[in-house]
């Protein structure tokens, strides 16, 4: 469904590409998350990937449509939940999605919603029964709560029923019962219609929903795969344990060639299997025993931290990548 081939873009005068040679692949029905730090390069790739910028070089499809010379076609097959808000203040919540309608070509424009076809009132009717916008759908936006507003970019952005959907930090500045409710909604989006879905976002516990995950840094992909392969790759389980005998405890790891941390309870680095047998090897009484697994955030800022020391991702006078708050946004 999507295909990037050495995708670049280098802003005028900046010193280091801003997406530096980037190649990755996602399915049709997929949920593929982009992740990296400030910087990374994910703003700059889902602007590339919905034609709303253009690349330096590289080459990239969407649902076999080339993103620059079938761009027309490639915005018909996408809908695109922005990072910033990007509705209409001064219209109602109709009329902003009848004006994304019109746009689309979906229906012919008609000044008022009950001139509308019957099959446009119908799916705007659904749509915001589903969300629980029923009440609200004719009300100014100026009047709408931020989740009440992201909600309704949602109901516009699945009106044309898009093969790809782009998530561009969907939920950032919600609530969790109202960011929780959005991806139920979009669960049961995927699932009915098989909609791919590409989010970039800090909220690791969203990106660990993901079929796959692809990490960029510095404009360059510098791990992929699903969330237990990267946990397991780049992270360790471990063990906590103690004893009254913290002193003898210590000694007995030390002989045992098991490196610890702290100064107890100690933290011994094991990898799967091995936690058992290791509790049954240890002779001296415990009276701590617990196992660490792995995040998906531990991962991440193993990749990320791995990365450090290189330069900044550059960009143009006045141009950013546009991801707001610090990569470890995602810790809890």
């Amino acid at each position: 469904m999507i295909e990037v081939q050495e995708l670049v873009k280098r802003y005028r005068k900046a010193g280091r590409n801003a997406v530096d040679g980037i190649s990755f692949s996602v399915g049709p029905g997929e949920f593929f998350a982009l992740l990296g730090p400030n910087g990374a390069g994910k703003t700059t790739t889902i602007s590339i990937l919905t034609t709303t910028l253009a690349p330096t070089d590289g080459r990239a499809t969407i649902d076999g449509r080339d993103i620059v010379s079938e761009a027309s076609e490639v915005r018909q097959r996408v809908g695109i939940i922005f990072q910033k808000p990007s509705l209409d203040q001064n219209l109602t919540a109709e009329e902003n999605v009848r004006f994304h309608a019109i746009l689309f070509g979906l229906y012919p424009y008609r000044p008022a919603y009950r001139l509308m076809p019957a099959a446009y009132r119908r799916q705007v009717e659904e749509l915001a029964l589903l969300l629980g916008l029923e009440r609200q759908i004719f009300d100014p936006i100026r009047t709408y709560s931020s989740g009440m507003r992201r909600k309704l970019e949602i109901v516009r952005g699945l009106l044309h029923r898009p093969r790809v959907l782009f998530l561009d930090e969907p939920t950032a500045g919600l609530d969790a019962p109202t960011r929780r409710t959005l991806w139920e909604h979009l669960r049961t989006v995927r699932r009915e219609s098989g909609t791919t879905i590409f989010l970039t976002t800090h909220y690791l516990e969203e990106a660990e929903q993901a079929d796959r995950i692809c990490i960029i840094d510095h404009g360059r992909v510098v791990a992929e795969g699903t969330p237990a392969r990267l946990k397991a790759d780049l992270s360790r389980e471990s063990l906590v344990v103690d004893a009254a005998d913290r002193a003898g405890l210590r000694d007995e790891l030390a002989r045992r060639g098991l490196k610890t941390e702290g100064d107890g309870p100690f933290t011994v680095a094991v990898a799967g299997a091995a936690a058992h047998a290791t509790l049954k090897a240890i002779a001296t009484p415990l009276t701590v025993v617990r196992t660490l697994s792995p995040t998906l955030e531990d991962a991440y800022l193993e990749i990320v931290s791995r990365a450090e020391g290189t330069a900044a991702e550059p960009t143009a006078a006045g141009s950013t990548d546009g991801e707001p708050g610090p990569a470890r946004q995602a810790r809890r």
